[in-house]
């Protein structure tokens, strides 16, 4: 196998909407030592991409600054963190046997060599991703899953979203029999968190609205909160003893309707912001019941690892609401940004 000179790609070109990304023919890149070389078969998209693009992610000190996931963006740059694909080429240092195998790449940068390292930057945003034919990554973020029975578009759903939900999940230290409430149910983390919860023996209670319920109840949700009607009355009735680790991306004013819900040591996990970033809550509801609010971001390798396993054995089912041609990337992040979708977007170079 090897790769042609150039290849197709689309790269956002500065922050804003749609119209910052960009289709354009640039050089396959060339693996360096201690990286392999992948022929994208599918890349999934992420709230992340949206975000990236539009610098909605703030800095320390001033959350209303034009930044990427960890800070400034270098332009132009190539979108996409989620990447399936096989792998054509490897540089130096690096086993040729893998050429040919069916890969899926933790899109994830850490900060240290370990396996409980921290994601201090990402695929697509702190360096280029898979908006194109062919991505580049190093080695130990390459996870061989040739056996897998899953398509190429589910495994291209696994990486941000089911790592995600993995990570809050493990960081939460959900445990079989527990009560698990999962806001945004119907988005890609979701409805991962809805099957991974319900995989790990938790009763889940998930928060949907409209013709997305049967979907998220389909996913595996034990009951489904309609967030169109008070939602607090509605867990209260569901869960009487209390929560026992809510997983939250959402945030907003759930925070503080929310922390009065959880039982004695509860957990509120929380890995995104779609319903507010500035959240007000009373603090006596954390002290006084030895709750606690844990913020999680991603993965880490060990997270992953165990996520791959998973994905070996088609444990989870991850759900593609949609597929779009690479050069249609702007009307699938117009689809992604919609929300009426259930599961997750997906493209093909």
């Amino acid at each position: 196998m090897s790769a042609p000179r150039f290849m197709r790609a689309v790269r956002i070109t500065g922050h804003g909407g749609p119209e910052v990304l960009e289709s354009a023919e640039v050089a396959v890149p060339a693996p360096r030592a201690g990286e392999v070389l992948v022929q994208v078969g599918a890349v999934a998209l992420n709230n992340t991409d949206l975000w990236t693009r539009e610098g909605a992610y703030g800095r320390p000190g001033d959350p209303k600054a034009l930044s990427g996931w960890r800070g400034p963006i270098d332009f132009p740059r190539i979108q996409g963190a989620d990447v399936a694909g096989r792998v054509v080429a490897v540089g130096t240092g690096v086993e040729g046997s893998l050429v040919g195998r069916r890969v899926v790449v933790d899109p994830a940068i850490y900060d240290t060599d370990g396996p409980d390292a921290n994601p201090v930057g990402l695929m697509g945003s702190e360096r280029d991703g898979g908006y194109a034919e062919y991505v580049t990554a190093p080695v130990e973020r390459v996870h061989d899953v040739t056996e897998s029975p899953l398509t190429d578009d589910q495994l291209a759903a696994l990486p941000t979203a089911y790592g995600t939900a993995l990570g809050m999940i493990e960081r939460g230290q959900l445990r079989k029999g527990e009560t698990a409430l999962v806001s945004g149910a119907s988005g890609g983390v979701g409805l991962a968190l809805v099957q991974i919860a319900r995989a790990r023996g938790a009763r889940v209670l998930a928060i949907s609205s409209g013709t997305k319920i049967d979907a998220v109840r389909e996913a595996g949700a034990h009951e489904v909160i309609d967030r169109a009607g008070d939602v607090a009355e509605q867990i209260r009735t569901a869960a009487p003893e209390g929560i026992d680790v809510a997983l939250d991306v959402v945030a907003g004013e759930l925070v503080g309707e929310g922390l009065p819900l959880l039982c004695e040591g509860g957990r509120w996990v929380i890995a995104g912001a779609l319903g507010g970033y500035d959240v007000t809550f009373d603090v006596r509801r954390l002290y006084l019941h030895n709750a606690q609010v844990v913020g999680s971001s991603m993965h880490t390798p060990t997270h992953f690892d165990l996520l791959m396993d998973l994905a070996r054995r088609a444990e989870v089912q991850p759900v593609v609401a949609a597929t779009f041609p690479l050069d249609q990337a702007a009307q699938a992040q117009e689809e992604l940004a919609r929300r009426e979708h259930v599961g997750k977007i997906v493209m093909h170079p």
